[in-house]
């Protein structure tokens, strides 16, 4: 008798300790990402040519940075030269290696004149949640 309250209690304290480690994973994953808003005013006369490098920079990293989760950029409806990017990454690592790859120069390098403004929002994620690809 005494040989199943042992397994059963140790088989409680697994589960227990296997739920506490979940929701910590969970909440540490959730904890270390890195999210951003950006809000940026293009140069209007510009505003074509810095679409066309902000795409080329947007479909890379997210295809080719693991830490890149997400990028998505939005033009304001009464004013197309005021674009919003948020953007999701990894963690700090992600974030910091996101600024040194090459994509990322030519982009920062290509509009530099183009943008007039930038102001970067860091923000903590209270809940994120998708469905599918946009």
């Amino acid at each position: 008798m005494k040989q199943i309250n042992i397994k059963a209690l140790l088989l409680i304290i697994l589960v227990f300790l296997i739920m506490i480690f979940t929701n910590q994973n969970a909440s540490a994953q959730q904890g270390d990402k890195v999210v951003h808003i950006a809000k940026l005013q293009i140069d209007p006369a510009q505003l074509d040519n810095y679409k066309v490098f902000l795409k080329e920079q947007i479909e890379t990293a997210v295809r080719v940075e693991p830490g890149v989760l997400t990028l998505h950029a939005v033009a304001d409806k009464d004013n197309p030269a005021h674009i919003t990017v948020f953007e999701i990454y990894a963690d700090t690592t992600a974030y910091k290696a996101h600024l040194q790859t090459p994509h990322f120069k030519k982009y920062k390098i290509g509009t530099k004149d183009m943008v007039k403004s930038l102001e970067l929002i860091v923000v903590v994620p209270l809940e994120l949640q998708a469905k599918g690809k946009l």
